[in-house]
Parts: structure tokens; sequence; C-alpha cells
């Protein structure tokens, strides 16, 4: 009920909003589905991992470099609350460096959004 209120409201929005509002309803569900955006974050969680397993990133300073592990360094990319160390270590080029942009900015938006769904439960209780 809650939900189709959202979706209705969406229509006399401007279309910038309106767009916004769509990834909300694409990926949360305003809020109301949080399990949707952990799927979210686990689909690319593993498909950066895949990538920078065939495509690792070059170490910055390769004599202080940690071993690299695609699956943390996509984590470090994806959840921006982590500090593994990785993403600091590690420098992607070409394709690399974009997809790391997008996991970046990707994370930030589901990040968010689950905490406003969480918080949403919460009060709601």
């Amino acid at each position: 009920m809650l939900l189709a209120k959202q979706r209705r409201r969406r229509a006399m929005l401007p279309t910038h909003t309106r767009v916004w509002g769509y990834i909300q309803d694409a990926t949360v569900g305003y809020g109301y589905r949080p399990l949707r955006a952990a799927l979210w974050l686990t689909t690319l969680l593993a498909c950066g991992a895949l990538f920078f397993r065939a495509r690792p990133p070059a170490p910055l300073e390769p004599e202080k470099a940690p071993p690299f592990n695609a699956v943390v360094y996509t984590l470090d990319l994806l959840v921006p609350i982590t500090a593994f160390g990785q993403d600091v270590a590690f420098a992607s080029r070409s394709t690399g460096q974009w997809l790391a942009y997008a996991l970046t900015a990707a994370g930030w938006i589901l990040t968010t959004t689950v905490a406003a769904g969480i918080s949403r439960a919460i009060n709601r209780q």
C-alpha cells in the first residue's frame, strides 16, 4: 500500500526526480524492500571480483602492496565503510578504472538506500 503510494506520487514529480524514483523502486522498492539491495550488492561483488580476477590492477608500490585479492578489492570499492587497503594499494586502468568508479558510485547509492530502508523499518515498528 505504501509502495503503491510512492509510485503514484512519482508520476507527479519533475523528470530528474522521477528518474531517481525509478532507480529507488527497481533497487529497493523505495526502502520497503531492502533485501533487494543485498541482492544487487552481491551481484555487483561477484561481477567485480570476476572482472578483477581476470584483469588484476597494477600495484601502486609493488614492494609495499599486499597480495591482491579480487573479492576484497571489489568489496573495498563497493562498500564505502570498509577499509581493507586493497583499493589504495592498487590502481585499475582503462575499463577496470571505469568499473571501479561505477562500483564505488553503486556502493554509495545502495548503502545509503539500505540505511534509509532500515531506518524506515525501525520507525514503523
